[in-house]
């Protein structure tokens, strides 16, 4: 496997008011991906921010997401909140809808959805919220591509009713064996070029190595990594000057998964 274009995503407008996470203001890194997951205000971001955040997007070209989480400001959505699968997709529809008429106004389309955190998490292994989850995007939003881990509840939800979905890698975050992501509350700061190298290796030859030490093979068309990462700017120069270097190009994936 040989990836010959590549989207990198990033989840950008992660703040509230003077409340700031991460090292790395948005606007130094959004010149530098491809596509965005725009906080839609429950884990993270609020109106003025929002419409910020749109707007840079759409000043460089690169693809609107939205980012849907818990309802957990202290807890930066990465805390599990109990709830039935209406109520948490009920909690999608709202922030989605507010993220999506922010990209209207500034004449852009959703190109994506993408959960957050301890929801992107839970919806990976629970059937029934990735199935309604994928009713909803089917009954809204058909053109907008789901992204989720290969291998979770939410990709073969969405391949079951035929909507666009695009797998993701994880730079700036470790495997298990099982092809899931390990999830942390603090990824500290991790070494920019060693990323780089696990990028590429990943886009050549479709493998990762886990916590464990044993080589996974991982199927994706999108990298993920976090701005609110320490170094975050480092990690993304690093792997786009890695990926062009072996030729690969990096676009949004509206122009890759059709």
């Amino acid at each position: 496997m040989t990836l010959e274009v590549v989207d990198i995503n990033c989840d950008m407008g992660e703040a509230f008011g003077r409340w700031r996470v991460g090292d790395t203001e948005d606007a130094t890194l959004m010149g530098l991906i491809s596509s965005a997951n725009i906080a839609t205000g429950f884990h993270a971001g609020d109106p003025n921010l929002m419409d910020q955040t749109v707007r840079l997007a759409v000043e460089h070209g690169v693809g609107v997401g939205a980012h849907p989480g818990y309802q957990d400001l202290q807890g930066f959505g990465r805390r599990k909140i109990n709830g039935t699968a209406r109520e948490l997709v009920n909690d999608m529809v709202y922030q989605v809808g507010a993220l999506r008429e922010f990209a209207r106004r500034h004449g852009a389309k959703l190109q994506h959805v993408k959960p957050h955190g301890a929801l992107y998490m839970e919806m990976a292994v629970n059937p029934e919220l990735a199935q309604l989850f994928v009713h909803y995007m089917r009954t809204v939003a058909p053109n907008a591509y789901i992204f989720c881990m290969a291998g979770s509840a939410t990709e073969r939800a969405a391949k079951e009713a035929g909507h666009p979905v695009a797998r993701e890698f994880y730079a700036d975050r470790d495997y298990d064996e099982s092809g899931s992501i390990v999830f942390t509350r603090d990824a500290g700061r991790p070494d920019p070029v060693a990323i780089a190298r696990k990028v590429v290796r990943a886009c050549k030859e479709g493998r990762v190595t886990a916590i464990t030490g044993k080589d996974i093979e991982v199927p994706f068309e999108t990298i993920c990594f976090h701005s609110d990462t320490l170094g975050a700017l480092d990690i993304v120069r690093n792997m786009r000057e890695a990926l062009i270097a072996e030729g690969i190009r990096i676009s949004p994936i509206s122009e890759i998964v059709r």
